[in-house]
């Protein structure tokens, strides 16, 4: 199973390399969703990132704006399904 820090930092990364600039000041723990950095579209392409990556599936109802509003909160989902 992947280090939940490795996991955070790498879904950072993938955010930041996305969806925002490198000297943006994100932290685990900076809203996307609701701080409208991502928004419906690009959190499907979070999604499938995640499942790729993970090699997990997400089901569509858990995979909600709320449950990927953050990295930590995002770390956590993925982790539940590993």
């Amino acid at each position: 199973m992947p280090d939940s820090n490795e996991m955070k930092k790498t879904i950072l990364q993938y955010v930041i390399d996305e969806y925002a600039e490198e000297d943006s000041g994100l932290t685990y723990d900076t809203p996307l969703i609701s701080g409208g950095l991502v928004d419906s579209f690009s959190m499907v392409s979070l999604k499938r990132f995640l499942e790729l990556k993970y090699k997990i599936s997400i089901p569509d109802e858990r995979a909600t704006p709320e449950a990927f509003d953050n990295v930590t909160k995002i770390a956590n989902l993925v982790l539940e399904f590993l």
